[in-house]
């Protein structure tokens, strides 16, 4: 590293560290323009710090972006576009997912031996790209419709990493074990640059159609995704219920969600296609001989205990026996206790995937906080309820899922469910209109947004994963690679939202699977904070 010749050199060296100087400088031109344009006008202001930080999500490989979204948000508390009680409500309301991440990203690290013995061989046995890639996006939705997204992109994370750390291991010249092996040398040998570059792209396919289907999944039940929860709780409906209601559109949405998966691993657009690699099938399957050769009784009685706090964790959130965070507690303390992790180095190594976005999600509610503070979402709500009946239905689906494109789902989901209760009890719509809109605000929320990363915190979390760079899996590769998803979800979700969602709701209701609800639900629950 060359020597730095004066003092102010130095500071711009340290600032942000390795990343490009003209992101630095990037930065602080943020920095000096946000109170200029502040001072003239807050609102204005408001959506320029928007724009900002999508722009450090955008630059997530070249620098994580805690820090500089970080320094805007406290720039903006700063300026008083939002205060610091603000932000920490914020938090406090969101207690449940910082907690879900904190905890429950770390139990899923213990039960990693599980986790790719599972999938290790689902990988070998399905030789078609199609059939795999069809496995991963409808697994990651059945799982998402009662489990939570964040939890399921977790899994998929800890799995392709397993796959990818075996690859390196050989490729590095490194064995499986410390006894000579021809066969590895075989493989080392057959590796090349393109082995690599294809192997990548066989796993970030498999990444993007697991993160599409969980919001494929979510948005079909009530426990799917923490705004639906919302949503059911204002509306009055149970899950059965809920899932009906949805159903009109989340169906056949995740069937063209789906027969997309299968397109675009046949015609191997947008990024998909890519097939796993022979060389790098042989030295998985090799790694599963030698991992099964070599299983003592330890490590089946591991595999046994993992297994059955895998179907704790999968009963204990479809039942909601406890909050997310804490069932993830508690596979921590059972898959540690059972399997004898008990130093604490050890249990160090579990968190620290999980905390730094955890900290960056925290920066992402400060964000939220000024969203709120400057009312930057005002006009369109305004603009939407301006409207009556069927227009101000598709009008819902859509300002919901432009602006969860930009912002965070589960807040736009909770600002126009609390906007739409306002109004079925000062008597602006009916019940049933109330209804209609609750299930175009679920499915606005959470389809659409899968357009960008910053429309899902399970996004998110894959694009500020560890494993992103390994595969080269940026903001930008994002946003394409779910451009056809977007295309596919959105027209097919707006034409239902459009054509199918009244005329079935009304035969729903005539044939009894639903029943009209003549007094406000919501009366009964307590108003928002």
């Amino acid at each position: 590293m060359p020597q730095t010749k004066t003092l102010g050199e130095a500071f711009l060296r340290n600032f942000l560290g390795q990343a490009p100087d003209w992101f630095k400088i990037t930065i602080l031109l943020f920095l000096l323009i946000n109170p200029i344009v502040f001072y003239i006008s807050p609102f204005t202001a408001g959506w320029l710090l928007i724009i900002e930080f999508i722009f450090t999500l955008a630059m997530a490989l070249k620098c994580y972006p805690l820090q500089p979204g970080g320094l805007l948000a406290l720039e903006a508390v700063a300026l008083g576009m939002t205060s610091p009680h603000m932000v920490m409500h914020e938090i406090s309301a969101n207690i449940e997912v910082l907690l879900l991440l904190i905890f429950m990203v770390a139990g899923i690290y213990f039960m990693k031996e599980l986790l790719l013995f599972f999938f290790t061989k689902l990988l070998i046995k399905i030789r078609s790209k199609a059939m795999l890639s069809l496995a991963f996006c409808f697994a990651a939705a059945f799982l998402s419709a009662f489990l939570d997204a964040l939890t399921v992109i977790a899994v998929v994370i800890a799995v392709a990493t397993g796959f990818y750390s075996i690859y390196h291991k050989v490729a590095s010249g490194k064995e499986f074990h410390h006894s000579h092996d021809h066969t590895a040398d075989e493989n080392l040998h057959d590796l090349t640059r393109d082995d690599l570059e294809q192997f990548r792209s066989f796993l970030r396919s498999l990444m993007m159609h697991a993160a599409v289907g969980t919001a494929l999944g979510g948005v079909c039940t009530l426990v799917g995704e923490p705004q639906n929860l919302i949503i059911g709780d204002r509306a009055g409906w149970d899950f059965v219920n809920f899932a009906i209601r949805v159903a009109p559109i989340s169906f056949p949405t995740l069937l063209f969600g789906l027969a997309t998966c299968l397109l675009l691993e046949k015609f191997k657009v947008f990024g998909y296609g890519a097939k796993l690699p022979d060389a790098v099938r042989t030295i998985l399957s090799d790694f599963e001989k030698y991992s099964t050769e070599r299983r003592t009784k330890r490590d089946v009685a591991n595999l046994i205990v993992q297994g059955i706090i895998a179907l704790w964790l999968i009963v204990g959130l479809a039942l909601h026996l406890a909050d997310v965070g804490l069932i993830g507690l508690s596979v921590i303390v059972l898959a540690t206790s059972a399997t004898g992790v008990i130093e604490e180095h050890q249990l160090g190594k579990a968190f620290e995937e999980a905390l730094p976005f955890t900290a960056l999600l925290s920066v992402f509610f400060a964000i939220v906080a000024v969203i709120i503070e400057q009312d930057l979402f005002a006009p369109v709500t305004q603009w939407v309820l301006s409207f009556e009946g069927h227009g101000q239905l598709w009008r819902v689906f859509l300002a919901n899922g432009i602006l969860s494109m930009v912002s965070d789902n589960v807040f736009v989901g909770t600002v126009y469910i609390e906007e739409m209760y306002a109004a079925l009890n000062n008597g602006s719509i009916s019940r049933d209109q109330f209804d209609l809109l609750a299930v175009a605000v679920n499915t606005g929320t959470n389809l659409p947004s899968v357009a960008t990363p910053n429309g899902q915190a399970a996004f998110l979390f894959l694009l500020t994963s560890a494993l992103a760079p390994l595969l080269r899996l940026s903001y930008g590769r994002m946003v394409w690679m779910a451009l056809p998803y977007t295309i596919v979800m959105l027209s097919v979700s707006l034409a239902a939202t459009l054509f199918i969602l009244e005329p079935a709701t009304q035969l729903l209701y005539d044939t009894g699977w639903i029943h009209h609800i003549v007094e406000p639900a919501a009366a009964a629950a307590a108003p928002a904070h």
